[in-house]
């Protein structure tokens, strides 16, 4: 099993990516910390991984609060003793609309979730996997990460920023074990991308697609991302429709060395 005995932390676990993914990771018998608001949603994804074999403690936990990220961290490390693997999967879509007319409160609440809540987890994990040298930290980007979206400013701003968290974390800890990356799951069919929907389709404007993706590919990347299979790679942007991972262990001192996977700017000649 690729990930047999790791701790996993994976927040947002209720439903959608989180769950596909703390379901994926305990078929490969990883022992799971769940984490998401919702505490019922999180005993769903716990009975099923349960099913699987694998231990499951849910926490419920609001990513935007940091004496409960703290307290998760904190409850993580007193069942198990250690924290290898951190998703930070849990976000929100933010408001959608011409930016003035935005919500403002709403548009910063999305800055709360999708890149405080981020940043968070990782402060409150990281002392654990210094301790032991190790780690695999993996956050969800997205949609306008790489490319601008109208009408999604909050939600685009804040998955740039969290690439961009991913390299600067990464290079951080670049002369230790613990390596970081980055998702782009590609447009995949949950409940937040049908809250999206209807109000494209109330406003009768076509929704962008960054390419359509699934719960099964996504989390096959984090699943590679998080074993031993991606080495010591580590502040990339990997999308699960655009690029085959599967052919990455190879180049990854190649990757390295490069700016490959990463944001970039292009200087014109």
């Amino acid at each position: 099993m690729r990930l047999d005995g790791m701790v996993a932390v994976v927040t947002g676990a209720g439903r959608g990516i989180g769950q596909a993914i703390a379901l994926a990771f305990a078929r490969e018998g990883a022992r799971l910390a769940l984490a998401a608001r919702s505490a019922n949603e999180l005993e769903g994804t716990a009975k099923q991984a349960r099913d699987l074999g694998a231990p499951a403690l849910v926490i419920p936990t609001d990513v935007t609060d940091r004496n409960q990220v703290d307290r998760m961290a904190a409850q993580v490390i007193d069942r198990y003793s250690a924290i290898d693997i951190l998703v930070n999967n849990a976000g929100v879509a933010g408001p959608i609309g011409p930016l003035q007319d935005n919500d403002p409160a709403y548009w910063v609440r999305t800055i709360q979730v999708n890149l405080i809540g981020a940043y968070l987890c990782c402060r409150a994990v990281l002392p654990a996997m210094l301790e032991r040298n190790r780690g695999k930290i993996i956050n969800m980007s997205g949609g306008g990460s790489l490319n601008g979206a109208a009408d999604m400013s909050a939600y685009s701003s804040t998955k740039a920023a969290v690439v961009r968290l991913t390299e600067c974390l990464a290079l951080e800890l670049a002369q230790t074990n613990v390596c970081v990356n980055a998702i782009a799951p590609g447009t995949i069919q949950t409940r937040m991308l049908e809250e999206i929907q209807q109000v494209y389709d109330a406003a009768g404007v076509e929704m962008p697609s960054g390419g359509w993706g699934s719960l099964e590919r996504a989390a096959d990347l984090a699943l590679f991302l998080a074993s031993e299979d991606s080495g010591n790679l580590s502040g990339r942007l990997v999308s699960a429709i655009w690029d085959d991972y599967s052919k990455l262990p190879d180049r990854i001192p190649e990757i390295m060395e490069s700016d490959a996977f990463q944001l970039r700017r292009v200087d014109l000649p």
